[in-house]
């Protein structure tokens, strides 16, 4: 049975490739998305990997409201600042809002008709 802290070293060793490689050759991808992507292709082609990095990561999952946190001390500590945005943060999460729900809606509605999972009823 892996250990831990072997799969919390793991995690950082991903993080860190990615930040390498995205800095190396500047690219516009930020360093823990392709660590993300390196760790799924990975997890993907080894059963090891993934039963190392498992428990870490439902560990992480579990207590995720917690890195949240520093977070919203930030932002209370920065309320001024924030205040006097107010309106252009609200329009955007508000925009950003509605459109992650419109896209989310169409690409349910694509996915259900190109595998048929569609009702009769509603293509009427």
């Amino acid at each position: 049975m892996p250990s831990v802290v072997s799969g919390i070293i793991t995690l950082l060793l991903f993080q860190l490739c990615g930040e390498v490689v995205s800095r190396m050759f500047s690219l516009p991808l930020p360093g823990p998305v392709l660590a993300m992507v390196a760790m799924v292709i990975g997890m993907a082609l080894s059963e090891r990997l993934l039963a190392l990095i498992r428990p870490v990561a439902s560990f992480l999952l579990q207590n995720l409201s917690l890195l949240f946190v520093p977070v919203g001390v930030g932002a209370v500590a920065r309320l001024s600042d924030l205040s006097a945005h107010a309106l252009a943060i609200g329009v955007s999460l508000i925009g950003s809002t509605l459109l992650a729900i419109c896209v989310g809606a169409l690409t349910f509605e694509y996915v259900a008709r190109l595998t048929g999972n569609v009702d009769e009823e509603e293509e009427a």
